[in-house]
Order: C-alpha cells, then structure tokens, then sequence
C-alpha cells in the first residue's frame, strides 16, 4: 500500500481545491489535491447544458488569468470554466490527483498529523483542508412520495427540456438555478409553474454598471455573514440571454404561473403555503433597496453615470399575484415533472475528527476549524457574501494558507532550531 507524508492534503479539485494550491505553492508548503472525479467535475456534470455563468467573465475568475474569451464583459458557458480551470492547473502546476476518493481522515494518536485512507493509499499530513465546496449533497424535500408517477429530478440533474416528459412541470425554488430553468422550460413551450419562497433579486445592471460592480463599490461582497439562525433567503441573478434581471412578472406575463411555498402533497393534490405576495415583497425589496443605495453612491461621489428612472418601474402585478393558487391538481394541470432547485445539504462524514457540530455542520472560523490542522474552504457565507464564488475563495484560500504556513512554523519550532514562529 502506497504511504505519502506531506505538509497538507486538500480534499477537492474545484475552484477552491485550486486556489488553496496555489496559495500553498506560493508559501513554499508541501501538499497534494486529490480529487474523486475530474477537475471541476460539478461544473462538467451537475449543471444544464446551456448554463453561463451568472456574473460577467473580467469578475468572475481569479485575479492571475482571464478566461480566454475576447469579450470579458459576457458570460462565459459552462465548458468555458472547465476549459479556465484544466488551464489554470496547467499554467499553476497544481498537484492534482484525479480519481482519488478520500474515505476517511482521522488523527493519528499522540500526533500532530492527520491519516488520510484513499482510494490511492494512506496520506499524512499536518493540515487537511475541505475544499469539497457549496454544492456537496442535492436535497429533494420528501413531499411528493415516488408513488405519485411523477418524475421528479434535483436541478443538479436537468439538462434541458427534452429530458422531462411532454407536459406542464412544477419547478421548486425561484433562487438563480430555479429561475433561470423556469425560463428556459417556458421559452422552450412548456407550461410552467414556480413555487418560491423568500428571494432577493438584484438588478442585472443598472447606470451603466453591472450589478458585480455595484456589489464591490458598496462593499457589499464582503458584506459578513447573517447572524446564525438568520432566514434563509435565496437569490435570484443570471447571466442567460447575454445578461437580464430576474424579473419574476415578466415571467408570469409569459405565462409563468407563480406559486408560493410548496408545503404538501396529497392524493394527486398539491398544497403551497399563502405567502407570494410576501415572497415578491422581499424580493421587491431587495431590487429596490439595491436601486437606491447605487444612487446614493452616485450622488455622494458625484460620479458621471446616466440616470435610469425607469428601472424603479416594476410592471403591473399578474393575476397569479393578485389571486393565488393555493393548491394544484397536478393531473388536471398536466404537471408530469417537477425539477426541486431546493439546494444542497453538506456532506462531510468522512472527516472523523472534533470539527463537525451535532448537526454534521463545520464548526470554524472563517474557515479555521475548532479541531487544529482541519481547515475548510469554499462554503457559503464562510467569511463573506463572495465566499462561494469564483472571485471570493481565491482570496479565503489566501487567508488559510496564510494560517496553515503559520501553524507549520510554530510546529516546527523547537529550541535547539531557533526556528522564527513567524516572519
């Protein structure tokens, strides 16, 4: 059985497994990325075939290389970050192992360093960082029992149309992945139904700026993380059609049926909670609220950006707002699918250390474990609204290197060395 002994082993070849090396590299620090599939792998296989990315390419990426594309404002396909990536390990030298699935990391006894089993053999290493990012484990609340004959896929899964079956299909979720697949199934013929709860909507643009700008001009993308226990609420932004706000009365103006919470299913019947109207508000709100701190900023700075008293416009409200539907008889609407864009949970069993709550959840601090040498990287909100982005976990990995160089010295230090904690 092969034994390898190194400074960290990263868990993940994904954006965040990508980053962390490089920062690692940067250091000087030992360390090995293993990967159970290919590089990036959620983006070639977890995603529909025509997704772009939802922020614009010259923001979206890492700050050492563009993506190859000659307009750095469009939104780049999901091949295209694939191809980004392959790239970047290329030109970064990343130590990648492909096909390596990491069973268990436990702790050695009375030691500093980790025991990382593996497809590939056994690993020790003093840091073990989860890059295994956001997107671990697709939840599909369990409404809609098997037995009700309707397909029923996790947004993960969805390709395109042709993949449901002929009929209306209820999509779950009106965050950026439930909304973006609601337009395509309803620009491709398809009735629609959409079932949203609470969602935030920025502008796609708005004075002449995308809203990637407008979020790092009001210092917005560092914005901290909600207080624990805070609601939930999804966010709805795409980059689909060169670019467009989420704007879900439009939408229902093309004959989108909005829909409130899905809550229960019973003898063909489906039940959704009385709370669009106070779905839509909030994500009025958001829309709103982000229009008007954008022209507080340009008044304050005097800044030469082009007024655009349109946009506060939102349209008049569809009928399926002003008369909700409470409850759908999925075969006298012809419902035959249902795609559940309702999230992922995280999955982390095989960290078998003291860093994971009751709950299954890491316990950290921007990152940094409760349990010494156990680093995570790449979850939502983990140190700030970017943190799950492509543009925000290069700069958490930064922060972690930064932590796992210093830890290494203090490690190594001993008085017969003299080695400095830190420089």
């Amino acid at each position: 059985m092969k034994v390898e002994t190194l400074n960290t082993v990263i868990v993940g070849g994904g954006q965040a497994g990508i980053a962390m090396s490089e920062h690692l590299t940067n250091s000087g620090i030992s360390h090995i990325v293993l990967e159970r599939h290919r590089i990036a792998e959620r983006w070639r296989s977890e995603r529909w075939d025509s997704l772009v990315q939802n922020g614009p390419a010259w923001h979206d990426r890492f700050p050492k290389m563009k993506f190859n594309v000659d307009d750095q404002h469009s939104f780049v396909s999901k091949d295209t970050v694939v191809e980004y990536f392959e790239a970047y390990v290329k030109e970064y030298k990343i130590p990648i192992r492909c096909g390596v699935n990491v069973n268990r990391v436990s702790r050695k006894t009375n030691s500093l360093n980790f025991t990382i089993e593996t497809s590939d053999g056994v690993y020790y290493a003093e840091n073990v960082v989860a890059a295994t990012g956001a997107f671990q484990t697709p939840v599909i609340p369990p409404i809609v029992p098997e037995a009700a004959n309707i397909k029923q896929i996790h947004s993960s899964s969805y390709k395109n149309p042709d993949q449901l079956p002929d009929g209306a299909v209820l999509v779950v979720g009106a965050g950026s992945s439930g909304a973006q697949i609601s337009d395509e199934l309803q620009r491709s013929g398809r009735k629609v139904y959409l079932s949203m709860g609470p969602t935030e909507r920025p502008p796609r643009a708005y004075r002449g700026h995308d809203c990637v700008w407008w979020l790092g001009v009001l210092g917005k993308w560092d914005a901290l993380p909600p207080a624990e226990g805070g609601r939930h609420v999804a966010i709805a932004v795409s980059g689909a059609h060169g670019g467009e706000t989420v704007d879900f009365r439009k939408l229902a103006a093309r004959g989108v049926t909005l829909l409130g919470q899905t809550t229960e299913f019973n003898h063909g019947r489906l039940f959704v909670a009385d709370d669009l109207k106070e779905n839509m508000a909030c994500a009025d709100r958001d829309y709103l609220s982000f229009l008007q701190a954008a022209d507080a900023h340009v008044e304050r700075f005097g800044l030469d950006l082009p007024e655009e008293p349109e946009a506060y416009d939102l349209g008049e409200d569809p009928d399926c707002l002003i008369h909700p539907v409470q409850e759908l008889d999925l075969n006298a609407c012809d419902i035959n699918s249902i795609v559940w864009a309702t999230g992922y949970a995280q999955d982390f069993s095989w960290l078998d250390v003291d860093a994971l709550d009751t709950a299954g959840r890491p316990k950290h601090h921007r990152g940094v474990s409760d349990e010494p040498g156990v680093f995570f990287l790449g979850l939502p909100l983990q140190t700030a609204r970017k943190s799950s982005f492509i543009c925000g976990v290069w700069h958490d990995a930064k922060f972690l290197a930064d932590q796992i160089e210093t830890r290494s010295k203090y490690n190594a230090y001993t008085v017969e060395s003299r080695l400095p904690a830190y420089s």
